[in-house]
């Protein structure tokens, strides 16, 4: 039996607890933050706050205990809000062993400092535990909903341990749900937080009434300023070619699932922010907290993001989506490939 830990019982971890709890060689422990998502499931298998409808499988087991969650864990999943992620290694790495693999699946990146969750896990773990823990990043286009009910799903295990890489790719692939493996785990986490950004700016081109041709040159040039940057901090451009770049953004931009994409949709029909948030119930859209971090760590590589600093403009500054196209479109002449 292969003994697994999800830290996080939003719709994400769930979807990932019922794709590992279809293996019968498989025990998933799923950490929930809320008593009542932990009751749910013990009382309906399901996750009624954040998946409801999708059945969970018996061998997962749901706890609000870190120590429960992590006792003889051989794969440790952290799936959780970026923001949060600090919080709560600081709390659970005494729980932690070097034999442990740790998988981050959340595709954010940390206020403040920057860092990638990869990043933040090392440094907690390292400085409370006493050792630096084997880390892996998952990525790629996978809504939950669709991953909890079965839908074919590719996505991507980045890790430079490939000890790591194989035995995730093993342990978490199935006829529905299949893992590639990738060294580069730079581009599969930045790619996953950036694609975001670009999502809120698809929902607005939506919001606002605007075409195919709007979306595709979004997303177009969207890929193109996420590849420079993913490459000025040591990531490899073909990586965003890939499952967590292109695949991750053109789902996420139109997919009527995606988050990232409602908010930017209730942005460009005119709603402010603070009252889109407020209708999410819990729910986080990543890239409304990535955005101006993104816009720091651009700044700090000097990497022109002409997409990403509108949207900046418009969730943190209240510019106007209308405003913040016309400046788009109106920007000096540039060549596609220079």
């Amino acid at each position: 039996m292969s003994e697994i830990a999800i830290i996080g019982a939003g719709a994400w971890g769930t979807a990932l607890s019922i794709a590992l709890g279809r293996k019968a060689t498989h025990r998933v422990r799923l950490w929930a933050h809320e008593k009542e998502v932990r009751d749910s499931i013990v009382a309906q298998r399901t996750n009624e706050l954040y998946l409801p409808g999708q059945t969970i499988p018996e061998c997962v087991v749901p706890t609000n205990d870190y120590k429960e969650a992590l006792h003889g864990a051989e794969i440790v999943v952290s799936v959780m809000p970026s923001h949060h992620c600090r919080a709560v290694f600081e709390e659970l790495h005494v729980h932690l062993t070097p034999t442990m693999m740790v998988v981050t699946a959340t595709k954010g990146l940390e206020g403040g400092t920057m860092m990638r969750m990869s990043e933040v896990i090392t440094q907690v773990v390292s400085a409370g535990a006493g050792f630096t823990p084997q880390v892996g990043a998952l990525s790629g286009p996978s809504f939950a909903k669709e991953v909890a009910r079965g839908d074919p799903t590719a996505i991507t295990i980045a890790s430079q341990h490939s000890a790591l890489a194989e035995t995730v790719q093993r342990e978490f692939s199935d006829a529905q749900f299949r893992i590639y493996t990738n060294k580069d785990v730079v581009g599969v986490e930045l790619g996953g937080a950036l694609k975001n950004i670009i999502a809120i700016a698809a929902g607005v081109c939506d919001g606002l009434g605007l075409g195919h041709n709007s979306i595709a040159a979004l997303i177009t040039r969207g890929l193109a300023e996420i590849t420079r940057l993913v490459v000025a901090c040591g990531g490899h451009a073909e990586t965003m070619a890939g499952l967590a770049g292109l695949g991750d953004l053109v789902l996420t931009c139109t997919g009527g699932l995606s988050r990232n994409r409602s908010v930017g949709v209730e942005l460009g029909r005119g709603r402010k922010l603070p009252e889109v948030i407020a209708t999410m119930h819990g729910m986080v859209a990543e890239g409304v907290f990535t955005t101006h971090t993104a816009m720091e760590l651009a700044t700090l590589r000097k990497v022109e993001m002409p997409i990403t600093a509108q949207m900046d403009a418009i969730l943190n500054r209240g510019k106007s989506p209308q405003e913040a196209i016309h400046e788009l479109m109106t920007r000096s002449a540039k060549s596609e490939t220079g």
